[in-house]
């Protein structure tokens, strides 16, 4: 399979996406002071311990709280706590890990508040970025992932992917990982350490191991909360995760983003250098590569399939529900049970795209066309399965039911990508209705009262249409001084020629747009 990653750099952030058989499988966006990504490792402090829930609220500087489970903690996070707590303290002659003496493993079914107590600080992991309106997940079982390895401190376990089958190898990176791992530490050997020379995981190890050490070192000088480390961007960390020989091409348009891949590449593959090419083309990269087009037609409510098979994706609060149609797609020369496999495996293909390329996540249930023979249902099951296994997201599928319906449950870590490809009606915002515009300055003023009063804004800029902006600043006193009479606010306003008539937004003193 031809692997292709294409990277968009712009000012405030990089768009990577990755083209399988020139097909856009995933689209990333990574903001250019994103905080809070997974695996970002914070000293927190903890808010409120809820007993009720077994968990605690966890301090990290994010607007709402991480959320910190009892299962989350980590079987060693007496031993992490002990080391933090030695770290912290400032004093000379801290043990390093080889000669630290771990604490016992705390027990699966014990209660959180006999760990932790209200106002301590504690290091944790970020799992689960903040996604709506919650705050970011965080483990205190403290992982580091690398090419091949993983490393978790205070374990002393060597594991082995189960996709690693072959006895015999498995065995042998056991072996191996023992013998050159220091004290205190686990190690998880992943799928891609398969047949490597020692000094690979060696040398990977070895940096895994720094990572950590660079980790506490940080730590007299951090007060929670507060960032220690920063996970690898998305960018090396698709490299890490998916570069093998089939990853022949990655297009840059940005000279110093491109020299940084290479030199990461020069870490994990320094004979794969080459494949990364610094873009210098007149249109822009996502343009040039056919990109752009995916996109328009690979988001939005109806995605339409080559051969006529369209599907229909709605999301919901708790699930996503994913519609199978045959469209004009029909072979008048078999019957209806074998043109609904047909349509069915077609339109597998594309729905483990499309999990892939949006990063959806959660229950999402697939009702596909209606097939009344048992072995064309195990079919579909099997090329779902065998086209899932492409997804690097932790994911069950389970069988289709008596009805036709396929229920996956897909890991989710990250905000769900969405692009926006229809654009609202500028007047009525897409409800098909338009506010009387006899109560739009009341309006604007029930908003004013809102931010100043409820809000505490103190700084507060309006920006309009000027037809408006003309009617607020017309006669004495007008509109606007009324409006500093009675909240004892100055509010500025902003004439707007690219809005629509009854367009208005407010704005606070950093310029950021104020959402009602």
């Amino acid at each position: 399979m031809n692997k292709e990653l294409i990277i968009d750099a712009g000012p405030s952030e990089v768009n990577i996406a990755l083209l399988e058989d020139k097909d856009l499988v995933e689209l990333n966006k990574e903001k250019s002071n994103n905080s809070f990504a997974v695996g970002d490792v914070y000293l927190g402090r903890v808010k409120k311990i809820m007993p009720g829930l077994n968990a605690a609220f966890i301090d990290v500087g994010y607007e709402k709280d991480a959320f910190l489970h009892y299962l989350d903690l980590g079987p060693q996070v007496n031993s992490l706590n002990k080391l933090l707590k030695l770290h912290l303290s400032g004093k000379p002659g801290v043990p390093g890990m080889a000669e630290f003496i771990p604490e016992a493993d705390i027990e699966k079914t014990g209660k959180i508040n006999s760990v932790l107590n209200q106002n301590q600080p504690v290091l944790i992991q970020i799992a689960k970025e903040p996604i709506s309106t919650k705050g970011p997940r965080v483990s205190s079982e403290i992982s580091f992932a690398g090419r091949y390895l993983v490393l978790v401190p205070f374990s002393n376990r060597v594991s082995v992917s189960q996709k690693i089958k072959s006895v015999e190898e498995r065995n042998r990176l056991k072996r191996l990982i023992t013998s050159i791992k220091p004290k205190n530490y686990g190690v998880i050997i992943r799928t891609v350490a398969e047949n490597k020379k020692v000094a690979d995981l060696d040398a990977d190890l070895r940096g895994l191991v720094q990572k950590w050490e660079t980790c506490l070192e940080k730590l007299p000088g951090t007060k929670p909360p507060g960032k220690v480390l920063s996970e690898i961007d998305r960018t090396s960390a698709i490299l890490r995760d998916m570069l093998n020989e089939s990853f022949n091409n990655i297009h840059v348009n940005d000279g110093s983003i491109a020299e940084e891949i290479r030199n990461y590449i020069r870490t994990i593959a320094p004979d794969n250098v080459e494949i990364v090419k610094h873009y210098k083309g007149k249109l822009p990269i996502f343009e040039n590569f056919g990109i752009d087009k995916q996109i328009k037609n690979s988001f939005g409510k109806i995605i339409t399939i080559k051969s006529g098979v369209y599907l229909i994706i709605e999301h919901t609060e708790a699930l996503h529900v994913i519609d199978v149609n045959s469209g004009h797609r029909v072979n008048s020369e078999v019957s209806q049970e074998m043109n609904a496999l047909a349509v069915n495996l077609e339109a597998a293909a594309e729905i483990a795209r499309q999990l892939r390329l949006r990063d959806m996540g959660g229950i999402i249930v697939i009702d596909f066309i209606d097939m009344h023979e048992g072995i064309n249902r195990r079919k579909l099951y099997q090329k779902l399965k065998d086209e899932m296994s492409k997804d690097h997201a932790k994911h069950t599928i389970l069988p289709p039911s008596k009805f036709g319906l396929v229920q996956i449950t897909r890991q989710r870590v990250r905000p769900e990508m969405n692009v926006q490809i229809l654009e609202k009606c500028p007047t009525c915002g897409g409800s098909g209705e338009i506010k009387p515009s006899i109560i739009l300055v009341d309006q604007i003023e029930n908003n004013i009262r809102y931010l100043i009063q409820d809000q505490n804004e103190t700084h507060l800029t309006i920006k309009l249409h000027p037809f408006i902006y003309a009617h607020l600043l017309h006669g004495f006193p007008s509109i606007r001084l009324k409006w500093v009479a009675r909240f004892k606010k100055w509010i500025r306003l902003m004439p707007m020629t690219s809005y629509h008539f009854m367009e208005y937004h407010f704005f606070n003193k950093a310029g950021d747009e104020i959402k009602i």
